[in-house]
């Protein structure tokens, strides 16, 4: 046997036993002949003590002993000299005294220390993973994740969900995203894609009577990357029939409360049930359709208060919020018209007007353009006082919303307004049901074409689809977006209906969705559901700065793999076999 215990079992109930350790070398320290070595292995740290008084042969042996070699060794286990326990290790009261050593493997110096966590570049812990994966921190985050996951199939199952797998190569139907194409060998010049998730195969399943349908699922989108993205993900997909909002909120809201008070029982839960808020009035009181709750600073709207002032930048624009900041008067003026104007600027406004509250009223360079009324107006709807600061953005309305409510939430974070020891839920529903696009102004769906009106808005698709509301709804922890789904269109003429308004062809609809559309005249009950970003969920778990911290073999921010040379070019003779023809890249 290569081991009888692993390194984290030892106790001193264990005195005097005979044992086998064996591991990696994590740290060794040399103390007047003897060498004491920090046996590592994935379940923790033994003391080992190579003694030339005890064996002299296996001390030299132990001489040659680096981090990261792994070994073998077998000794007797003893109590630690008085005032050396370790607390900080579960087998802090003991070491091994030992007898053999067996090198099982050397090991070149690391890029890196495994021993510490300390600051070590992104490009190389992700060339050398395997190495970065040895690190506490790293094993730790990638535990929790195991953890969360068996968490979830065991509470889903015990709701009595079925776990389905879903096919990773499928139809391309474009929803949204960019899929990643994967060439047919045997049919040159057709593709599969990879799925960007199961969205139509879990509302098929719904149709082939599952009833509820989970899956851990893996999902694609060939798009830029940022901190919180990857080209591959990892999603809690599930779907029930039956079923109206209310009842995926219920069930999403015990899942969410079990999960939090299991891996985050340090921080307590601020509103339960969770607070549903419309997507206009998340964006008008915070800013943002994922706002962080756990602190109040929300936004007035004084459109009316200023549409005839003489203040042209405010008289003319569409929407004027404003946000109160307490107790920020001590700022000097050329914070707020560097650095917060150019932060809001980024953030699509053309800049930043501000009131600051003295004793002596208030003060700012815009007040020559307004009048005293309307100066008490804005001062008693916002209720300022001395030592605050009220800021504006005045432009069209999702402008103004997006930049106060990105203001809002760095002002929070740089005076340490949000508390720390709480989480506070919140669900958004009522999106739009479409969007026109900026740059082509063509109708595209908010969330996906299989989204469900809002009850009444049935008619308005076809009137006055920009107004249509859908029956969607996203869970939001912290100002993270964690969950999102929808009651889902189970009639074929109401879905044929929704690929109209998206002014896809009929011709464009069966080839792409003639599959769903075929379904539906079997049967399809009322369904819905949801998906939740798994990456997302463990890395605010983990209090981690993005999701490659928590994904075992991420990809980098340019969507490579540093660690594989991925991606990489083929043999020639492979890419022709699958029909494919490189084209240079410009031409």
């Amino acid at each position: 046997m290569y081991r009888t215990h692993l390194n984290n079992q030892l106790r001193s109930s264990d005195l005097d036993l005979e044992v086998t350790l064996a591991g990696w070398v994590h740290r060794r320290r040399d103390h007047g002949g003897l060498i004491f070595i920090d046996l590592r292995d994935r379940y923790g740290l033994t003391q080992i003590v190579f003694d030339p008084q005890h064996e002299k042969k296996t001390h030299e042996h132990a001489e040659s002993l680096r981090s990261e070699y792994v070994i073998q060794v077998s000794g007797k286990v003893r109590k630690r000299p008085e005032g050396m326990t370790n607390t900080d290790l579960e087998s802090g009261e003991i070491e091994v005294i030992v007898d053999t050593l067996v090198v099982l493997n050397e090991a070149k110096t690391p890029p890196f220390e495994i021993d510490q966590d300390k600051m070590v570049g992104e490009e190389i812990r992700l060339q050398y993973r395997y190495l970065d994966l040895r690190r506490q921190r790293m094993k730790s985050n990638i535990i929790l994740r195991h953890e969360v996951i068996s968490f979830i199939r065991h509470y889903m199952s015990e709701k009595g969900f079925i776990e389905v797998e879903t096919p990773m190569l499928v139809k391309g139907t474009p929803e949204g995203s960019r899929e990643y194409l994967v060439p047919a060998r045997l049919y040159h010049g057709s593709f599969y894609v990879l799925p960007q998730s199961p969205q139509q195969m879990k509302q098929l399943l719904m149709v082939a009577g599952f009833d509820k349908y989970f899956q851990i699922a893996r999902c694609f989108r060939d798009e830029d990357q940022r901190g919180d993205r990857q080209p591959e993900f990892t999603q809690l997909d599930m779907e029930m029939s039956f079923v109206e909002q209310e009842d995926i909120r219920a069930l999403n809201e015990g899942l969410a409360i079990a999960l939090t008070e299991k891996f985050m029982p340090q921080k307590a839960i601020l509103h339960k049930p969770f607070p549903v808020i419309s997507f206009h009035d998340a964006m008008n009181r915070y800013g943002s359709d994922k706002p962080d709750i756990r602190f109040e600073m929300e936004m007035q709207d004084i459109t009316a208060l200023v549409k005839d002032c003489d203040f042209k930048v405010f008289a003319e624009a569409e929407c004027v919020k404003a946000l109160k900041v307490e107790n920020y008067a001590d700022k000097p003026r050329a914070y707020f018209e560097t650095k917060l104007t150019d932060f809001v600027k980024e953030h699509g406004a053309k800049g930043l007007a501000y009131f600051i509250y003295t004793e002596e009223g208030p003060k700012a360079p815009i007040l020559k353009f307004l009048d005293e009324k309307t100066v008490q107006a804005i001062t008693d709807t916002v209720e300022a006082k001395t030592g605050d600061v009220v800021f504006f953005a005045a432009d069209r309305w999702s402008t103004a919303c997006e930049a106060l409510g990105a203001l809002r939430k760095r002002v929070a974070e740089e005076e340490g307004r949000i508390p720390k020891d709480k989480i506070a839920f919140c669900w958004v529903n009522d999106f739009p049901m479409f969007e026109m696009s900026k740059e082509s102004g063509a109708i595209g769906a908010v969330h996906h074409p299989f989204t469900r009106p809002k009850k009444g808005h049935e008619d308005m698709i076809s009137t006055e689809p920009l107004n249509a509301l859908s029956n969607a709804y996203d869970l939001v922890m912290d100002g993270n977006e964690i969950g999102g789904g929808s009651i889902r269109i189970h009639e074929q003429a109401l879905q044929a209906q929704i690929f109209e308004t998206l002014q896809i062809s009929p011709e464009d609809t069966q080839t792409r969705f003639g599959h769903m559309l075929r379904a539906f005249e079997y049967g399809a009950p009322p369904h819905g559901g949801i998906a939740w970003g798994i990456d997302r969920l463990i890395m605010i778990f983990a209090n981690e700065p993005n999701i490659r911290e928590v994904i075992a073999f991420p990809k980098d921010q340019k969507a490579k793999d540093l660690m594989f040379g991925a991606p990489s070019p083929m043999p020639a003779e492979q890419v022709a076999e699958a029909g494919v023809r490189i084209v240079e890249e410009g031409k």
